[in-house]
């Protein structure tokens, strides 16, 4: 499936996951470790539209906002040597799915339902997606979404692990991935 002829090592890390589960600050861990830039995909479309997500989906629509998510993660998923976060609904669409696998090296966050649950309080006001939703509904959206986070190129259980002890066995495990894809 993969079609890009960039070198394994120049290819950007796209990391996948709930809401929540740790996307950004991982995220900027890992680039700083690996001198990369960071792109949090859902801070690039708030500077665009200059407002927040919450006010995006509240003035302009969940169905725009998508269709300039795909645009942004097309792009930044074509360039080479970045670290992407993507927000937790992104892969439910099949062209950022596609581009994202093609393209990047695609890591997903795993979090048991139990672990998140102890987030929610922190981050239920900036997640649209979660307004006016009881704890059941939340948790079928979890849920749901698990099938979606299937595809990707690499899992790692965050559960009991702190932001830089997941960073640390990302690069790790980049590295070690790099070592295996050098020509010998």
């Amino acid at each position: 499936m993969n079609h890009d002829n960039s070198s394994f090592r120049e290819k950007s890390v796209v990391l996948i996951g709930f809401m929540g589960v740790g996307k950004t600050t991982i995220g900027e861990m890992v680039a700083k470790k690996l001198y990369r830039d960071f792109i949090d995909i859902d801070q690039e479309i708030e500077k665009e539209y200059n407002m927040a997500t919450s006010e995006i989906f509240q003035k302009i629509g969940e169905k725009a906002f998508r269709e300039k998510e795909k645009s942004v993660i097309s792009t930044f998923s074509k360039q080479k040597l970045k670290i992407i976060s993507v927000g937790g609904g992104a892969f439910l669409q099949e062209e950022i799915r596609k581009v994202c696998l093609e393209h990047c090296i695609v890591i997903y966050l795993d979090l048991s339902w139990e672990s998140w649950k102890e987030r929610i309080s922190l981050i239920i006001d900036s997640r649209p997606v979660l307004q006016g939703r009881s704890i059941e509904e939340i948790e079928e959206l979890f849920n749901s979404r698990k099938p979606i986070y299937s595809l990707h190129n690499s899992k790692v259980d965050t559960d009991n692990l702190e932001a830089d002890e997941v960073a640390d066995y990302i690069v790790d495990s980049l590295k070690l991935a790099w070592d295996l894809h050098e020509p010998h």
